[in-house]
């Protein structure tokens, strides 16, 4: 009796958030018909503090919309937010959405926008309120590299759980320095203050799903993420949840199913629609598919009209499990490895950089590996606690790949070697981390393949190594 009290007493408090009263909550509550005056004081109520000041209706209402699309992955936020700045350049709820979708996205391109942000926030002084002052502090040490952003936008969440932009911004970069822990517990302990009548709970619902999910917690992610998506049908972060804990469970064939099901919701319009074709390939590779899993990449994946950064690493990320398996590509890496060379990659994150060079090693592109290399700062990596790891993982990283690729795996393996004590955190999901780490302890050639992504068969806590995408 002693040992289960203990045991009881030693269970995390975010299970929670996960009990039968957060996932029956009344289906009324989903169906609530409000008045024009209802719906008003709902808005007002979810709004961050900041927002209040906003001299016109409309710039409120429109930033409330960006914020809902931006927690949702929906449409394109960063281009309403513009058009808001653009009509009304001295609004503050505008330019702290601009940071957040910035900050989330780590958008280092954009690092002149950001910059045009924080010095209007500063520049309003005590027009704008304590709040978006440090929204805008969090902000500048991300500009200048600093992973003590994450506090900032930390301490914002723990005073007001209301704040749906710091909570965004905190859970992506919670993602990224491979907090996991956190990227559970700080939305549990956030969606304590939310309801199903405020907007954007949905999403915040779908983020707490995701956390869950990397901890190992499919049954309570599985859900959460779908109560989530019957709140907000075709919710593309909550299908992706679900994506992933049928992947990591094994469940090939019901994420088919699943993911065809609502393909009309995640097939176009959102920020997932190629990442989630990403998994459904992952699925074909898990029934052994190889041919279902390469029709999904040429359909899906691999369009021009696709060229954010993202989508060409989810296109390495796949091409190279193929490659694993013997699969002829014909001169999909030549076409892969065009489009990264036209890619701009001085400010892109080391996550994607090393997917470029899986493009380059692959491709044999000896001059655009070796420029790509140049790009990469130089790190201590025993100082890898004070930077984002990522960084520090990329070199050696590049260098493996470029290894394994001219067959010297024992220089793969050896490359990988510096980085052990850090490959949990390489900035993508769980699985992808973990086993990069795993892998190291098995034998040569294989050994480098399994290090490298070799596809595994899927078990508890992981279902595809490092690299990849989340």
């Amino acid at each position: 009796m002693r040992e289960s009290l203990v045991r009881a007493a030693e269970r995390p408090a975010y299970f929670e958030i996960a009990n039968r009263g957060l996932l029956e909550q009344p289906l009324r509550l989903r169906r609530i018909a409000v008045s024009k005056r209802a719906l008003a004081r709902s808005a007002h109520r979810s709004m961050p503090d900041w927002a209040y000041g906003e001299s016109e209706l409309d710039t409120a209402r429109r930033c409330m919309a960006a914020l809902s699309h931006l927690l949702a992955n929906r449409g394109r936020p960063a281009a309403e937010i513009d058009g808001i700045l653009a009509d009304h350049p001295r609004s503050i709820f505008a330019h702290c959405l601009r940071l957040a979708v910035i900050v989330r996205d780590d958008n280092r391109a954009a690092q002149s926008a950001l910059a045009a942000s924080i010095a209007a926030i500063t520049a309003a002084g005590s027009a704008a309120s304590d709040r978006a002052h440090r929204h805008a502090a969090a902000a500048t040490l991300w500009l200048a590299g600093d992973a003590r952003a994450l506090e900032g936008y930390a301490a914002l969440v723990a005073e007001r759980p209301r704040d749906g932009l710091a909570l965004a911004v905190a859970h992506a970069l919670d993602f990224r320095l491979g907090n996991r822990r956190m990227l559970r517990d700080r939305i549990a302990r956030a969606i304590r203050h939310w309801d199903s009548t405020m907007p954007g709970y949905a999403a915040i619902l779908a983020m707490h799903a995701f956390g869950l999910e990397e901890n190992g917690a499919y049954r309570h992610a599985e859900r959460l993420a779908g109560r989530a998506l019957a709140l907000d049908p075709g919710l593309a972060p909550a299908i992706h949840v679900l994506a992933h804990v049928m992947e990591m469970e094994g469940r090939a064939q019901e994420g088919l199913d699943f993911l065809a099901t609502h393909e009309a919701a995640w097939g176009q319009g959102n920020g997932f629609t190629i990442h989630i074709a990403w998994h459904r390939a992952l699925f074909h590779l898990q029934v052994n598919d190889a041919a279902g899993a390469l029709a999904v990449y040429d359909k899906q994946i691999a369009s021009p009209s696709s060229p954010s950064i993202a989508a060409l690493a989810d296109a390495s990320a796949l091409l190279w499990r193929l490659q694993l398996r013997s699969v002829d590509l014909g001169t999909r890496w030549r076409r892969l490895a065009d489009r990264w060379e036209k890619a701009q990659l001085a400010e892109a994150r080391p996550f994607f950089i090393v997917h470029a060079m899986m493009a380059f090693a692959a491709a044999g592109r000896a001059a655009a590996a070796t420029r790509l290399l140049e790009t990469l700062p130089t790190v201590d990596i025993t100082e890898a606690a004070r930077i984002l790891p990522e960084y520090a993982l990329a070199q050696p990283v590049c260098e493996a790949l470029l290894a394994f690729a001219a067959q010297d795996y024992a220089a793969c393996l050896a490359a990988l070697e510096r980085v052990r004590h850090i490959a949990d955190r390489c900035g993508g999901s769980l699985a992808q981390c973990e086993l990069l780490a795993a892998h190291l302890r098995r034998g040569n050639a294989a050994r480098a393949k399994d290090a490298l992504g070799g596809v595994r068969p899927p078990r508890e806590g992981a279902y595809f190594p490092f690299p990849g995408s989340s």
